[in-house]
């Protein structure tokens, strides 16, 4: 490893970050991360802060579970990598499709494509459906339909379906036929609608009136989150979910459930969708599958999905797969992770550090009025929305939100910013002094302010 300064002085020179500006990265270089344990990261000058991000809503079991590492080594030197494209697979494949499917089991899914990470299974679970529908006779069903401010991944497939411009602008024309409903947002809606259950049923009916509009035979499927990450954790009325897979049912629409941040127990159960008492026809999952140590997603079928494949002949294979899917690494560290989140029972501390996060958030906002929401109460998923005005509910703007970001880290917290909201999604193995560390971390944040 090269020295100190080297990193300094190379740091942003070479290396494109993510949703980043590639100048601005330049003249105000990331933070280096050197190492980390538990629920705890340190940077390059040494300092100690609490994760509150879990990396990006994804190191489920914090960054010291020896038993997945371990198992990541093991599979290292039995068997690095063995193509899984037909004809071949390997016992790791085989046993993390099984405990896959038996995770979601509840949720209705029983088949398991293995993808590299999060936009794969959005992208694979896209076309799926485009091709289940071309299986049943019905090749007219080719639209989406997904929800303002919703975040579904990169790809452009990915990017049609997301419900936020900044992730697709630059990039348009995107995919053909990807229309987006209001959000079932609260706080901020085109009704100016702040009863839930009221704002849901408007939003059905919108749903109801975008599908005459297109037609019912042409739509393929409809994408939401559970619960909307990167928009600003955005908790749906109880009734939402439910209504529109009411809608799906009615009109043959195949409801897609994108559990890449809510699954494995990050929403306080195993799957967002079971929180509104949901089975969709299909799931996207990654993230916690493996708590980000080896980079795995997976599209989750149901039988309704799944027979219809199986039982078209060759019409029914699916021409769509990756280098590295059911990578025989990733599929080791699937086992081993899920085997540690069931035995550590992770979705139990989800649910308790997720209220005391909440609730301290909730007290946050009574002390401080540039607080103008307080979203979460499920899992360890929270955000609270930052304003300079809570009557007209004007967005806090960008460089007071990085004040109170880097104010916030050097009291003792990694938090990080999606617009004027911060987001918080902390290690599933969090404990409750930790949480108090990030509450009293973004109290700093803001008193600075």
């Amino acid at each position: 490893m090269k020295d100190d300064n080297f990193l300094r002085e190379n740091n942003a020179r070479h290396l494109w970050q993510p949703m980043a500006h590639f100048g601005d990265a330049r003249q105000n270089p990331p933070t280096i991360i050197t190492k980390a344990h538990g629920s705890k990261i340190t940077d390059l000058d040494g300092h100690e802060v609490v994760d509150g991000v879990g990396g990006l809503w994804c190191v489920n079991l914090g960054y010291s579970n020896d038993v997945l590492k371990e198992a990541i080594a093991k599979q290292l030197y039995d068997l690095p990598y063995y193509s899984a494209f037909a004809g071949t697979t390997n016992p790791a494949a085989i046993e993390a499709s099984y405990m896959v499917r038996d995770f979601f089991a509840q949720d209705g899914m029983s088949r398991v494509f293995f993808t590299s990470g999060g936009s794969d299974s959005v992208e694979s679970s896209l076309r799926m459906a485009r091709q289940y529908h071309k299986l049943r006779g019905e090749p007219a069903r080719t639209k989406f339909l997904s929800l303002k401010k919703g975040y579904h991944g990169t790809h452009f497939g990915g990017a049609s379906v997301n419900g936020n411009n900044r992730f697709r602008t630059a990039y348009e024309p995107l995919l053909a036929g990807c229309f987006h409903l209001p959000s079932p947002f609260a706080y901020r809606n085109p009704y100016n609608e702040t009863d839930p259950e009221t704002l849901a049923q408007l939003i059905a009916q919108t749903a109801e009136d975008e599908i005459q509009f297109q037609g019912p035979g042409t739509i393929a499927a409809f994408i939401m989150e559970p619960i909307q990450g990167a928009g600003g954790v955005i908790v749906p009325p109880q009734s939402f979910m439910p209504l529109m897979r009411d809608i799906c049912d009615r009109h043959g629409i195949l409801m897609i459930s994108d559990e890449v941040i809510t699954g494995f127990g990050r929403s306080g159960d195993w799957s967002g969708a079971r929180h509104w008492g949901v089975q969709p026809d299909m799931m996207c999952v990654a993230k916690g599958i493996t708590s980000a140590y080896f980079p795995v997603g997976a599209a989750l079928a149901s039988d309704k999905v799944a027979e219809v494949f199986e039982s078209s002949g060759t019409e029914g294979s699916f021409f769509h797969g990756y280098t590295y899917s059911a990578h025989p690494v990733g599929a080791a560290a699937v086992v081993a992770c899920l085997s540690e989140t069931v035995r550590l029972d992770t979705k139990t501390n989800a649910a308790a550090r997720g209220t005391q996060l909440f609730e301290g958030l909730q007290a946050l906002a009574k002390k401080y009025d540039v607080i103008g929401d307080v979203r979460g109460g499920h899992g360890l998923m929270s955000g609270i929305e930052l304003v300079s005005d809570r009557a007209t509910k004007a967005a806090m703007d960008m460089p007071t939100m990085k004040h109170i970001h880097a104010k916030a880290y050097e009291a003792g917290a990694m938090i990080r910013l999606a617009a004027n909201t911060i987001v918080m999604s902390p290690p599933l193995v969090i404990t409750e002094n930790e949480v108090q560390t990030i509450l009293d971390a973004v109290d700093v944040g803001l008193s600075s302010v």
